[in-house]
């Protein structure tokens, strides 16, 4: 289809040169010709870098964001889940290290602050304690 496209302005190139028409003007129009094969040449890749946007790369911004935010929000008593599996309660944040008490014994444990994996919403059960 692209070439039928590209044949017919070629035809009209050729028409407007053969009628006696300005050399500018078939030269325009060869150009133009040549403008319109490139458009047709990168529009998959433009449709392609649109469709990854919308589906990859917009989610996971809204997705990093809302972590970020997560994170600046911790504040003392919060019930969190780190990225390892740990379920504890923050009792002490300074800077980016937080303190946690973790199990039956309350054992306190030094985390990184980007080690939470999400606050605690639900009521989790373990044979130590209830989470709430």
């Amino acid at each position: 289809m692209k070439f039928s496209l590209l044949n017919l302005l070629a035809d009209a190139t050729a028409t407007a040169a053969a009628t006696g028409a300005d050399a500018a003007v078939a030269e325009e129009m060869s150009t133009g010709a040549m403008i319109v094969y490139y458009a047709i040449q990168f529009l998959p890749m433009i449709l392609i870098f649109v469709i990854f946007y919308f589906m990859l790369i917009r989610p996971q911004r809204k997705k990093d964001k809302e972590a970020k935010k997560m994170l600046d929000n911790l504040k003392v008593g919060d019930r969190i889940c780190t990225i390892g599996g740990i379920y504890g309660t923050i009792v002490r944040i300074k800077d980016q290290v937080l303190t946690i008490e973790v199990g039956d014994a309350k054992t306190q444990m030094m985390i990184a602050r980007w080690a939470v994996r999400n606050v605690e919403q639900l009521s989790v059960t373990n044979d130590a304690e209830t989470l709430i």
